[in-house]
């Protein structure tokens, strides 16, 4: 073999080795080899933006080291970084960063998963591009089942990191330990919350009725305002629908249940024949008690009677008191709301 070939091998040798030892290529969100669940806008950049708890990006590497590149809105979201099942919170800064999202581990394959835990109305955040010093293993495959969650700030998780003595904020949340991830966990599907804290099904916890509720949202992938952006139904197909709405639309006094039912219907309808292959299943939530409850379990059940299809359900929920520092249901009680719920889910659902 000639020199000039030989020298030529070695520098390609040499080339490969170096690539090798600085990692994969960076990687952008939208990349297959991350897959991802919940609602989001995948920018021409290959970024994704995401407003709603739970949403979710799965990925595999091999190496030491994974890191990503970060923008938020303000500085009030949180994710959770679960490494190889260990989580930890971490909050991400206002503006453009880079997050350290594993380093140090042993040389091997690792599972990582990162979960939005804020909610719309304490910003936005995007995902850029993920880094390593490895190589990226395939996308992990998601369960084929598939939920969608409609509600409020319960189905959001709030305030289940509660903790006394301190002001309630964005860390209080945590849409892993929520009714709906739970119940998604245990029924092996994937899940949507597609949920605002503080709205109803027509008007607001203050009695709004200009802001979005719920028939608005619905329709949203990112409920933002004042420049919201729109979600295609067609690119999730959920098996079963959960609609837990109406503590809001309570607060200020039992809505005119004529003005209430007819908004309901016409947002089942709309369910219908935005997913024709799904069960829709209609509750009070887990905070409603007594003439509140009644109420509302009174317009369900009108509801399930006038739109008369089989594909839609009235199933019954528990309301929760909360405890000493924040009315919203605890942790605890987000598990008792899956043990009220499940069952019921189950038979309808025949899974």
């Amino acid at each position: 073999m000639r020199i000039s070939a030989v020298m030529h091998r070695v520098v390609a040798i040499t080339a490969a080795v170096a690539c090798s030892l600085a990692g994969a290529a960076p990687i952008v969100a939208a990349d297959p080899h991350v897959a991802r669940m919940g609602r989001a806008e995948v920018a021409a950049d290959g970024s994704v933006r995401f407003s709603y708890p739970g949403v979710s990006f799965y990925l595999g590497f091999e190496g030491t080291r994974l890191s990503a590149t970060a923008q938020a809105s303000g500085d009030q979201t949180y994710l959770d970084v679960i490494v190889d099942g260990v989580a930890r919170k971490v909050r991400l800064a206002a503006g453009r960063q880079t997050v350290v999202l594993a380093d140090g581990l042993a040389t091997g394959i690792h599972a990582v998963e990162i979960v939005n835990r804020s909610e719309t109305w304490q910003g936005s955040a995007a995902l850029q591009a993920f880094e390593t010093d490895g190589t990226w293993q395939p996308a992990p495959s998601l369960p084929a089942r598939k939920l969608l969650l409609l509600g409020d700030s319960v189905t959001c998780g709030a305030s289940i990191d509660r903790v006394a003595g301190e002001k309630s904020g964005a860390s209080w949340a945590n849409p892993r330990a929520s009714y709906g991830m739970l119940m998604a966990r245990q029924l092996h599907a994937q899940v949507q919350l597609v949920c605002y804290g503080g709205r109803g099904l027509i008007r607001t916890w203050e009695g709004k009725t200009n802001e979005f509720n719920l028939i608005d949202y619905y329709g949203m992938a990112l409920p933002t305002q004042p420049a919201a952006v729109s979600w295609d139904q067609q690119d999730y197909r959920p098996d079963a629908i959960l609609v837990a709405i109406g503590t809001n639309d309570m607060t200020t006094g039992i809505p005119e249940r004529e003005q209430y039912v007819a908004a309901y219907v016409k947002l089942v309808r709309t369910l219908l024949q935005d997913h024709p292959q799904a069960q829709i299943m209609l509750t009070e939530g887990g905070i409603l008690r007594d003439e509140k409850q009644a109420a509302l379990r009174g317009y369900i059940a009108e509801t399930v009677r006038r739109v008369a299809d089989k594909r839609v359900h009235a199933i019954a929920s528990t309301g929760y008191p909360g405890d000493a520092v924040d009315g919203h249901p605890t942790k605890e009680q987000n598990v008792s709301i899956v043990n009220d719920l499940l069952p019921q889910v189950r038979a309808v659902m025949h899974w």
